[in-house]
């Protein structure tokens, strides 16, 4: 029988048997060579911490709201962890003329021998040459983020830009800024991240627990401080800097979906001064900030045309690489309890011959 990974409680993941799909008249069945879960949102569900699990956010009143008593939003034992896979078409419904067996596709979905998709009107299900690199496919939904991220900074060529927290969503806004032609700062605590911004076009890296980093900022600009902030990491430490290390008028584009904070946030020190525009940044939103010129659909297309292009090399994001035997085990060490040793996780499945593996 298959295999997928469930969260079977907070904090446990397995490999459980399922058995293997079938389609509908308008779904395809995907057999699975790589897939990457998500290392925020999704981490805050596995840890049993979500808003998720008790409220639903309604659309209507914009609220989070309680959900009715013994309803939670976060189904353990049954939730197929993971986020992005690419695989290739084994079976398609009667009615699906757009795709055929043996195309090779990227989707999103869960980490599974094999995934269902919609096969008609989805065009999230993205065709693919076998020569196109999986570790760019399966960064399709953090680009989304990113692209949104910068979009919504208004980062513009000469730009000196500042990105807090380099997972994949940070290191991608450090590309699409350095492509942009800005000068770009990275921050985080961690060196291996911070070596890659490096090699993604950042000017300059910054630890946050050796160097104050507003006040650095401050005194290496030649403009009073950056044009531009993208927060990604959810500390609130992190927005404080974001705020000293601000130029005047500038904008922060806040992509974090964060927790509460406790601490370490003090809204009474320089935020009147820089006079700061935070945008809450959220690719996803529908009506956003530029609709409807831009949508998420567009966004979309945008992100995925990049990546294909090679516009982004997103191979030394994906860190480890481990075998889908071993995802269990790595999704519990590398995204939950050591995500220090981890950017973002991939998994090979099923090795794909049809190319060469290029990590």
């Amino acid at each position: 029988m298959p295999k997928r990974l469930i969260a079977v409680a907070p904090r446990v993941a397995e490999l459980l048997n399922y058995d293997k799909p079938s389609v509908s008249d308008d779904e395809v069945l995907i057999e699975v060579n790589y897939a990457t879960p998500k290392h925020g949102t999704d981490l805050t569900d596995f840890r049993g911490g979500s808003p998720w699990e008790t409220e639903a956010y309604n659309p209507t009143t914009k609220l989070f709201e309680k959900r009715p008593e013994g309803q939670s939003g976060v189904q353990f034992g049954s939730w197929n962890l993971g986020n992005m896979v690419v695989g290739h078409i084994v079976q398609t419904g009667k009615n699906v003329v757009d795709y055929h067996v043996g195309d090779r596709v990227c989707t999103y979905g869960g980490i599974a021998e094999y995934v269902v998709a919609k096969g008609i009107s989805n065009h999230r299900l993205r065709k693919m040459k076998e020569t196109d690199s999986w570790e760019n496919a399966v960064c399709y939904d953090p680009m989304q983020y990113a692209l949104g991220g910068v979009r919504d900074a208004h980062v513009r060529p000469g730009d000196e830009v500042m990105v807090f927290g380099l997972g994949a969503i940070g290191l991608l806004a450090v590309a699409l800024s350095h492509r942009i032609g800005a000068k770009v700062i990275a921050v985080d605590p961690l060196q291996n991240r911070r070596e890659v911004a490096t090699q993604l076009g950042a000017s300059l890296v910054l630890d946050p627990t050796s160097v104050d980093i507003g006040q650095y900022v401050k005194s290496v600009s030649s403009y009073g401080g950056c044009d531009a902030i993208i927060e990604t990491s959810g500390s609130p430490y992190a927005l404080q800097q974001a705020l000293r290390g601000l130029a005047y008028g500038g904008t922060i584009a806040y992509v974090a979906f964060a927790k509460e904070f406790k601490g370490g946030l003090n809204f009474g020190r320089e935020a009147h001064f820089n006079n700061p525009k935070i945008i809450f940044s959220r690719a996803a939103n529908e009506p956003n900030y530029d609709y409807p010129r831009w949508d998420r659909k567009r966004i979309e297309e945008v992100s995925w045309s990049m990546l294909m292009s090679n516009a982004i090399d997103c191979k030394h994001i994906l860190s480890p690489v481990i075998s889908f035997n071993d995802s269990a085990e790595g999704y519990m060490k590398y995204v939950d309890q050591e995500p220090h040793l981890s950017i973002k996780l991939g998994i090979i499945i099923k090795e794909d011959h049809h190319v060469a593996y290029t990590r």
